[in-house]
């Protein structure tokens, strides 16, 4: 089967590692996957991505990690593209653009079966500013959802969401993300002895609003976990600088920005006692599962499916509104009693193992396409 992959490389966010792997899974099992993106000629090949994958590159205007805006001819090209490839499915990871409302519509003329998978982060409740604007996101897309074959979230409560907001229940598939649980798995790491850290903590991702990282910082600080205890920052965003110009002197809080290389990722992972996320707003955080599937304590707040994640004992759920006096009790428990830190630890690992590996999102993924595309030529033979 021959899968058109829409989606994005660059700048770095979960919507990239989601396409990363899952594209290069299928490709593992023997898809043909040509990977259609938003990048300028000079950056549409990148060796270390997609290596045995086609690309297409599609001209763009402005690109960030949360929204695309496509140039006026994109459209033009991606339909010619997608005549040109003829491929079996169209699967758009999107990415926010405007280029979204008119997929149903090419790939209509086209007579292509069209899958989305919908990333935009969400919250149960609208508690704050930034949870109420990712809830104008889905009021805005659900029209447009509606007219796609099949529309993939992560969670139940997301799907509960578009529901509400009228996109019909048999478009709506829940595929939670998944993670590679042999790559991300417990093991040894000199993280802790290259940072003088007795106890490390970790918070890995987008330094900006919606993610609620000074919160974290607030709470690291009123917790006053000592000078042996590090947390370590991994990431960079717009919050960035200013966040270091108040946190950035504690000699417990270690910015370690963006970090490119996986296995650098995994062996602070693994070196790690406790993964916090105190996102405002999530859809269903890779890094957590990350996190989880090399056996790390995870702390996370209930916005989103991540809550949903770690319910039942698999890790610490906090409140989006309290995160830094939470923190503040949590933390010192945490130091105090590393035998804690272990078994959630050993109960994360388990629960990525039991629902969240990569291997299952495959072959959710598989099930979902032979479904659409026998639709699609049971569509075609009554046709004609």
């Amino acid at each position: 089967m021959h899968i058109a992959w829409l989606g994005k490389k660059s700048p770095f966010c979960g919507n990239v590692t989601y396409g990363r792997e899952v594209t290069n899974a299928l490709l593992e099992r023997g898809y043909r996957v040509t990977f259609l993106h938003f990048a300028q000629p000079q950056e549409g090949h990148a060796a270390d991505h997609l290596p045995r994958s086609e690309e297409v590159p599609l001209p763009f205007l402005f690109k960030s990690q949360i929204l695309t805006i496509p140039s006026l001819k994109s459209g033009k090209l991606l339909a010619e593209a997608l005549e040109r490839l003829q491929p079996d499915l169209v699967h758009a990871s999107l990415t926010l653009s405007p280029l979204d409302f008119r997929l149903p519509e090419i790939c209509a003329e086209l007579n292509i079966p069209l899958v989305a998978t919908f990333h935009p982060a969400f919250d149960r409740r609208v508690r704050s500013l930034t949870s109420g604007t990712q809830h104008l996101t889905y009021q805005l897309y659900a029209p447009c959802l509606a007219h796609y074959d099949r529309v993939i979230v992560f969670s139940d409560l997301q799907r509960d969401l578009l529901s509400k907001l009228g996109v019909p229940a048999s478009t709506l598939v829940v595929i939670p993300n998944g993670v590679d649980t042999h790559r991300y798995s417990p093991g040894p790491s000199a993280v802790k002895a290259d940072l003088y850290a007795r106890q490390l903590f970790v918070y890995q991702g987008r330094i900006s609003l919606e993610k609620n990282v000074e919160a974290l910082l607030r709470g690291w600080r009123q917790a006053d976990m000592g000078p042996n205890c590090k947390l370590a920052i991994v990431g960079s965003g717009p919050l960035e600088a200013s966040l270091k110009r108040f946190y950035g002197d504690e000699n417990d809080i270690i910015w370690l920005g963006y970090l490119a290389n996986e296995q650098r990722r995994i062996d602070i992972l693994r070196a790690a006692d406790g993964f916090i996320l105190p996102s405002l707003v999530e859809g269903l955080s890779l890094s957590l599962l990350e996190a989880m599937a090399c056996g790390t304590a995870c702390i996370a707040t209930d916005a989103g499916a991540d809550g949903e994640v770690l319910a039942e004992g698999a890790g610490i759920v906090l409140d989006t509104q309290r995160v830094s006096s939470q923190l503040q009790t949590i933390l010192p428990i945490l130091r105090d009693h590393p035998e804690i830190t272990q078994l959630l630890g050993h109960k994360a690992r388990e629960r990525a193992l039991q629902r969240y590996t990569l291997d299952g999102n495959i072959s959710a993924l598989e099930r979902l396409y032979s479904e659409v595309t026998a639709e699609q030529r049971l569509m075609c033979g009554q046709r004609a």
